[in-house]
């Protein structure tokens, strides 16, 4: 099976590269991909596999069954939307839609799964069980497409035994893949703030609610919150990363607005925290004599790599490409919707290495220079068919 895979993604390797010119050049934003969502749907009725559209609006569900196809069931999923971001790179499939990029790899992501469904279509016959592939929308904005696939039933007839998941890594060598069992990506919150007193001039603080003094000891203050309640050995971020009040020199404004975001590894310290958030924030504000109003948005889960089969992927990987080309990779508090999927079954979400420093291409996601090693293509289709074929 190994060796079959491998033949198969090395012969295939070129016409998926061309696959992810066109996605490349032609990306779309968050549940707007309905051109990209045909251009798969075109491909999988080639590659003779049967599926569901319009789950989750431009989302797609695939099915390839092998031999004795309930004896198990593993998923595979693809993000298929871009960025708002103007392309920078000088390339022949450099993006066609203005201020639209696919900036974060999901261009890749979207062409090693599609590679990989049709080597395993192809490879139907040689493995047990059934391989569910989602194509899922609106990774990149609230409330996170993976929420949606699982709300139109994407985890359900025939529930998956266990979910597969990629990312493109800039800062890993093409021809490496990382695995990281337990908590491995944070949650991921927004924070609203608005303090509200009355204005005035500032030769007369005596007469007014100072809102931006109140608001720079609440900057100063929430990050107590993770410094003195959370365990220092599971990882929290706080950041105010927007502080908007005021328009001159000798006004003190009658209204102060922050925004920033809360990061966690751990669900229950989480949601104990936007408590003491909001406790703290109101109870300083009002001893300030400020009002205030404060909105935590819920955002992405914290994703876990189940043990079990984050183990089961990297001893495959290890039999695929030789243990020297697998390694162990970092907690990271950037958050990421796959987390949905591993908050319901067993998943293991892994990293596909693309950069290649010998040629300059380092430039790291979420930047208009972003760009990959298309060597990784042929890596992470086979990999992630033979992960999916043999879990």
């Amino acid at each position: 099976m190994k060796n079959r895979i491998k033949a198969l993604a090395r012969e295939l390797a070129p016409a998926f590269i061309d696959i992810r010119h066109h996605i490349h050049s032609h990306p779309e934003l968050s549940f707007e991909e309905y051109a990209t969502s045909a251009f798969i749907r075109q491909k999988l009725d080639e590659f003779g596999v049967s599926y569901r559209a319009d789950v989750a609006g431009t989302g797609i569900i695939a099915l390839i069954e092998g031999k004795n196809s309930s004896k198990r069931t593993i998923a595979i999923r693809a993000d298929i939307d871009a960025l708002p971001i103007h392309e920078a790179n000088n390339v022949p499939y450099k993006s066609k839609n203005e201020g639209v990029m696919h900036a974060c790899g999901h261009d890749v992501h979207t062409t090693c799964v599609l590679g990989a469904t049709k080597i395993l279509q192809q490879l139907k016959d040689e493995f047990e069980g059934t391989i569910k592939v989602l194509f899922q929308p609106g990774e990149e904005k609230h409330p996170g497409g993976a929420s949606l696939m699982i709300r139109d039933g994407a985890l359900e007839n025939p529930r998956p035994d266990a979910i597969l998941g990629m990312h493109v890594q800039p800062s890993m060598e093409t021809g490496k893949l990382g695995f990281r069992a337990g908590k491995y990506m944070a949650s991921a919150d927004e924070i609203y703030i608005t303090i509200k007193g009355k204005g005035g001039h500032a030769a007369q603080p005596h007469l007014t609610t100072d809102t931006i003094l109140v608001a720079s000891h609440l900057v100063v203050s929430l990050q107590q919150i993770i410094s003195r309640n959370n365990d220092p050995f599971s990882p929290s971020v706080l950041s105010i990363c927007a502080f908007n009040g005021g328009y001159t020199t000798n006004v003190i404004p009658s209204e102060v607005k922050l925004m920033g975001t809360f990061r966690a590894m751990d669900e229950t310290w989480r949601f104990k925290a936007h408590e003491l958030i909001k406790k703290q924030a109101t109870e300083l504000a009002h001893a300030m004599g400020a009002a205030i109003d404060i909105d935590i948005l819920v955002g992405y889960p914290t994703l876990y790599n189940n043990e079990t089969v984050t183990a089961g992927a990297r001893s495959l990987a290890e039999n695929y490409l030789g243990t020297e080309y697998v390694e162990d990779t970092e907690v990271r508090m950037g958050a990421e919707d796959f987390a949905y999927y591993s908050q319901v079954i067993p998943a293991c979400f892994f990293r596909l290495g693309t950069g290649n420093k010998a040629r300059g291409i380092t430039s790291g996601v979420h930047t208009p220079t972003f760009d990959i090693d298309e060597n990784a293509i042929e890596i992470g289709m086979g990999a992630m068919a033979y992960l999916a074929a043999s879990l």
